[in-house]
């Protein structure tokens, strides 16, 4: 489904939180949107690797990379691992690596940068924890949707009558 956060804005403004503007979109999908799952790692992408080996049917993954810009919690493996467990997106406050793929795959992807370094896999990591940054708390089980205009957060579904 295609969303368009301007539309969600205009008609949903009292129910939604909306992130500073930090993100680039690295995905194929210009707009995703769905339930919250969250992540907090730092320079570990174990549970990333690990959910998104799982079914991700109508979520989106939000991690918390605490901001790092030097190691990168997403690649051309984990997000393909994604697109075949259908996960809608996801959202990484930290980077990203092998750009040129991600763009092909069908998957929403956001990030606040992109650096060809892999993290090291301790298994760290806490899943399913609220989270906060950009200004905004992204609760499990809460909703977010993104588009190239931004990325807003529900703690409900917004009707899809203000998608595209």
């Amino acid at each position: 489904m295609n969303y368009s956060t301007p539309n969600l804005c205009d008609e949903y403004f009292e129910l939604i939180d909306v992130l500073e503007p930090m993100m680039t979109s690295y995905g194929g999908r210009d707009s995703f949107g769905g339930e919250i799952v969250t992540i907090k790692c730092y320079e570990d992408n174990s549970l990333v690797k690990e959910n998104a080996g799982k079914s991700g049917h109508g979520k989106v993954l939000i991690v918390d990379g605490g901001g790092s810009l030097r190691r990168a919690l997403l690649g051309d493996l984990i997000a393909g691992d994604a697109c075949r467990n259908g996960w809608e997106g996801m959202i990484i406050y930290g980077c990203v690596r092998d750009v040129d793929a991600l763009v092909t795959m069908d998957l929403g992807i956001q990030a606040i940068g992109n650096i060809p370094v892999k993290t090291e896999k301790r298994g760290i990591g806490d899943l399913n924890i609220p989270i906060t940054f950009g200004g905004v708390t992204f609760s499990p089980g809460a909703y977010v949707y993104a588009d190239n205009n931004g990325i807003i957060v529900s703690s409900t579904p917004l009707s899809s009558s203000a998608t595209e």
